[in-house]
């Protein structure tokens, strides 16, 4: 044994270095931005996709027949709304509700596509419709639930108040001026007894507004099934100086 070799330690000899092995500590390359901006792209239009379809979507008034709840004319920046899609999943409307539905068939007459001619453009706005960046192409408005399935609406107190079940509503939403100055058309109608399962929906602004009383003649008498119905209007969300959330207060007859 040689003065160099001591008992129970073994010296291992330096190999070759490998040069080719990474430095620790040196961070490993991420995507080319060629790939990295249309990914987060593709994620951030599924998260909108997502949250349109089973959370809420914003939609915009086009017309005045909710007013002064919800301003909308014809040529003007109407109010844009965020409607709910969850509470629905956990009861159902009620009376003093706004809503968002889809027109049944006897509300669609006259109502034209939104689509472009375009074939091309046409279908980039079929799939902007899908993800939730382009409006629907359907029939989607907006008005209060009134009466709710087995309730009998139509007829006028002597204030000029709608009768709900025999009982008048307290309104104070609608856009007409107190008794005795209200107009009797816009409560003489019926009565109707709501199907089980459907709505019987009218807009604030009742001298302007095409809602359940203009349909009384289709197959659910005027009312809105509860499958057309989208969501519940929660806020208006712009213009600025209109922020705030919709009321829905409760106006059960009785």
């Amino acid at each position: 044994m040689s003065s160099t070799d001591t008992p129970g330690h073994d010296t291992a000899e330096p190999g070759p270095r490998d040069h080719g092995a990474p430095a620790r500590g040196v961070e490993k390359k991420g995507q080319p931005w060629y790939i990295e901006i249309p990914l987060l792209v593709v994620i951030a239009l599924a998260l909108v996709f997502v949250f349109q379809t089973f959370v809420g979507r914003v939609y915009q008034i086009p017309s005045e027949s909710m007013e002064p709840t919800l301003h909308g004319c014809a040529g003007c920046t109407g109010d844009r709304i965020f409607v709910d899609k969850i509470s629905y999943r956990f009861g159902d409307p009620r009376p003093g509700d706004v809503v968002v539905f889809e027109g049944p068939d006897s509300w669609n007459e006259g109502y034209q596509s939104i689509r472009s001619d375009n074939p091309v453009i046409r279908t980039l706005q079929n799939i902007g419709g899908v993800i939730g960046i382009v409006p629907p192409d359907q029939n989607d408005m907006v008005k209060r639930v009134i009466a709710v399935g087995g309730q009998t609406v139509g007829g006028c107190a002597p204030d000029g108040s709608l009768l709900v079940d025999g009982q008048p509503l307290d309104e104070p939403y609608l856009n007409e001026d107190p008794s005795p100055a209200r107009n009797p058309l816009n409560c003489a109608f019926g009565p109707v007894t709501v199907p089980e399962g459907n709505y019987w929906v009218m807009g604030d602004n009742r001298g302007n507004s095409a809602d359940s009383r203009f349909h009384m003649g289709d197959e659910y008498q005027g009312t809105v099934p509860a499958e057309n119905i989208i969501g519940k209007v929660q806020a208006i969300i712009l213009p600025f100086d209109r922020i705030g959330t919709v009321s829905s207060p409760d106006i059960s007859a009785g």
